[in-house]
């Protein structure tokens, strides 16, 4: 099992963000992770991925206790946050050096950092500094650290967002091989994104999941209707 949610919940001072959910993704799924603004999507990620403790419940990565292992389940996810955050001052091999460095990649790192260039389309790039780069060759750069310590499982926080028609063509075929031989937890407001790459979709809403099935069983449930009526169904009215 790549990860186990139980009964996971985060409450913020009175609020509650998420909700006892649970959930587990099998190594080589893509899943989909919707809601609205504020259902508890990125707040959950967080949770998974180590940057924020939950206040109850469960989450393992590929068996261990977030918890409880957390370098140890950090090595063996890679997270894109939606913000991205990134070095601009940094060109973009430098960047790469550096984290092959954070993880201890020693004299692999070279040739770890060449596959990743390749796999994300960032050769010609490579040279130049971040900070000068579009949009959509950031996110690359985003999708590059998140992978660059070959992780079993990849959780990414809007990684089409503000991206072109072009680029977000470009994003999804990078994310759908990556998906041939890892676990994805993908999070996106783009239903037509969704229904290119996600085999299942988790449907989370005010911190309770409110769907959780493949993208075949939801629309034959719900009378074949797109993914978006069915989401704008669940959101609006649970």
């Amino acid at each position: 099992m790549s990860v186990r949610v139980e009964n996971l919940t985060k409450v913020y001072d009175e609020q509650v963000a998420v909700n006892a959910i649970s959930f587990t993704i099998q190594k080589g799924e893509i899943v989909g992770f919707l809601g609205p603004n504020g259902a508890g999507k990125s707040t959950t990620m967080k949770i998974i991925t180590g940057y924020l403790p939950a206040s109850s419940g469960s989450a393992k990565v590929c068996d261990k206790e977030v918890s409880e292992h957390l370098l140890l389940t950090q090595q063996k996810v890679g997270y894109l946050p939606e913000s991205n955050p990134l070095y601009h001052d940094m060109y973009v091999r430098e960047y790469l050096e550096f984290l092959c460095a954070v993880h201890k990649l020693g004299a692999t790192s070279k040739k770890r950092i060449d596959e990743v260039i390749e796999q994300t389309g960032l050769g010609k790039e490579e040279k130049k500094k971040i900070g000068s780069l579009s949009k959509g060759y950031k996110q690359r750069v985003g999708l590059a650290q998140a992978i660059i310590h070959n992780p079993e499982v990849l959780v990414l926080d809007e990684p089409t967002s503000g991206l072109d028609p072009n680029q977000i063509v470009e994003i999804r075929d990078l994310i759908c091989n990556f998906g041939k031989d890892k676990t994805v937890l993908l999070s996106t407001h783009i239903m037509q994104e969704v229904e290119a790459m996600c085999n299942r979709v988790i449907i989370i809403n005010k911190g309770n999941i409110v769907a959780d099935d493949s993208l075949n069983n939801l629309q034959q449930q719900n009378q074949e209707k797109s993914l978006e009526e069915i989401f704008r169904s669940l959101t609006l009215h649970s």
